[in-house]
């Protein structure tokens, strides 16, 4: 019985850690970026602001690529986004900031590539 509880009480701890890693990931990640996206060879600067699960953010190319604002979630390494804004239909809708996106944190630095090999550099202001 009390192996039982033990164990119980270990997988609670590596559930709880989890969590806490994802909620770090989150104050990590707040703030103010610049930077450039990236889609086969063109670019575009971009700004991006992420606070508490909401980003926001703009592109100096209308819709290369298209932020706009919402919600992320992070599990590992992966930011999911939900894009909230409403798009019209003349644009290739990959470019909207959305889906799941691999990244990479660093000192100053965030890096985020999506499976297509769309790719943001950003810099933390």
């Amino acid at each position: 019985m009390r192996s039982k509880i033990l164990i119980l009480v270990g997988l609670f701890m590596i559930i709880s850690s989890c969590k806490n890693d994802d909620d770090s990931f989150h104050s990590e990640i707040n703030g103010d970026y610049i930077g450039i996206f990236e889609r086969n060879e063109n670019t575009s600067k971009v700004e991006l602001r992420f606070n508490n699960g909401s980003f926001n953010g703009q592109s100096e190319i209308e819709k290369f690529p298209a932020i706009c604002n919402g919600t992320y979630s992070i599990s590992g390494n992966t930011i999911s986004f939900v894009n909230e804004c409403p798009w019209t239909a003349e644009f290739d809708w990959s470019l909207i900031l959305s889906d799941e996106w691999t990244f990479r944190v660093g000192e100053n630095s965030l890096t985020m590539t999506n499976p297509i090999g769309d790719k943001y550099t950003l810099t933390k202001q």
